[in-house]
């Protein structure tokens, strides 16, 4: 109870400070440095190698945006790194489907962790793409998809 009413008096003193939105965001580089705080001068904490990589923003600061991955890692990433959401990460194995239906021929089964482009998107369903293949895959359990 003390929480809220601390809470409260914090919303009473400060209206004007805004909860950052949380929203799912992509990597647009090969190579993208986090960092402990959000600037140049920061120490660099680690660096993602892998573009399209989709993480979640849970804070901005000016040109900064602070982030978490699927693995709970998180820091501060310069927003020209960053572009709209377009991958996906299934959180456990799954299957690939020809057509957007379980009932449709399955093609491939899909490991967890494994980043999908998604080319379109219809109800619970996405068309996706890695490597060679391409199919449909139910988007329940994935992580850097809102509907």
């Amino acid at each position: 109870m003390k929480k809220f009413f601390f809470l409260i008096l914090i919303w009473l003193l400060f209206p004007s400070v805004a909860v950052a939105e949380e929203i799912y965001l992509s990597l647009k580089k090969n190579k993208v440095n986090v960092r402990y705080g959000p600037s140049f001068e920061s120490p660099v904490k680690y660096i993602y190698k892998k573009i399209d990589l989709p993480i979640k923003q849970i804070d901005k600061k000016e040109n900064w945006r602070r982030i978490i991955d699927s693995k709970n890692n998180s820091g501060w990433i310069h927003w020209s790194q960053l572009k709209k959401i377009n991958s996906i990460i299934p959180l456990k194995d799954k299957i690939l489907f020809k057509n957007p239906s379980k009932f449709s021929k399955p093609i491939a089964k899909i490991r967890e962790g494994r980043l999908l482009i998604v080319q379109k998107c219809d109800g619970e369903w996405c068309k996706v793409k890695t490597q060679k293949i391409k199919g449909w895959i139910k988007i329940d359990k994935v992580w850097g998809f809102i509907n």
